[in-house]
């Protein structure tokens, strides 16, 4: 079996997100970048498949040569080889594009990747990708079991959770419960110093098309100072909620 697993580099969750001047685009200076966590678990997902059914794991990311760091860490947590698109993400048309190319030319049996990205998270990708290659989509997967030919899904619905029986290949979008956060894998020093000599193939993008394009950014507004209330001044509660936060 061959999985593709798609990973986007994402700010670290501790970053100060800024913007430049002209609130045209992201500011990237002093900013750490990681494996998005979503698709950390949808990685570590396909490492588990690769261990118990002997599957290969292809890491394929759209981004300039700056991403290469956290392709490294993926193929260290134990993926075989990787793809890199060398173009900086415009939108998600423009990537689902790229990686339905990546998984065509490839022919993979499943493509796993987490249900957005949590910087600009658009949710677009993995369903347009599905679109494109025209193969069944789950979202929000939380549970995933593969036998053969078809993958059994778990995912989240509105009051519950639903399960789906699917012909591979298809596409799956995972999210935190796809594997238990315990079972993320940390690279270890043979890891790291195994995933240097691992393939990494550089290919140029296959169009230029751009759907969607950022105008502008504005920062989240600054929260108001915190207002004080003694236990036994509940008319004074009363009043600031209703006159000022407005929420009774």
């Amino acid at each position: 079996m061959k999985i593709l697993v798609c990973i986007s580099s994402v700010p670290d969750t501790t970053s100060k997100i800024n913007f430049t001047a002209d609130k045209s685009a992201f500011d990237k200076n002093g900013i750490q970048w990681v494996i998005n966590p979503l698709d950390e678990f949808a990685l570590t997902k396909a490492i588990k498949l690769q261990e118990s059914q002997g599957a290969t794991v292809t890491v394929a990311n759209v981004g300039d040569v700056a991403t290469e760091a956290v392709i490294r860490k993926a193929l260290a947590i134990g993926a075989n080889d990787a793809v890199r698109v060398n173009v900086e993400p415009k939108d998600s048309f423009s990537v689902a594009k790229e990686i339905a190319n990546i998984a065509q030319i490839g022919g993979y049996d499943l493509i796993l990747c987490g249900k957005e990205s949590i910087d600009y998270n658009g949710g677009a990708v993995p369903g347009m990708v599905a679109q494109l290659l025209n193969q069944p989509f789950v979202n929000g997967c939380v549970g995933l079991d593969v036998n053969g030919s078809e993958a059994t899904a778990v995912r989240e619905i509105d009051g519950g959770k639903e399960t789906i029986a699917v012909k591979l290949p298809a596409v799956i979008a995972g999210q935190k419960g796809m594997v238990d956060e315990k079972d993320l894998i940390i690279p270890n020093m043979r890891g790291i110093m195994s995933a240097r000599t691992k393939p990494l193939q550089v290919q140029e993008p296959t169009s230029s098309e751009v759907k969607v394009v950022g105008v502008s950014y504005d920062s989240v507004p600054q929260r108001a100072a915190v207002k004080m209330v003694t236990p036994d001044n509940l008319d004074e509660l009363v009043r600031l909620l209703h006159e000022e936060a407005k929420v009774i």
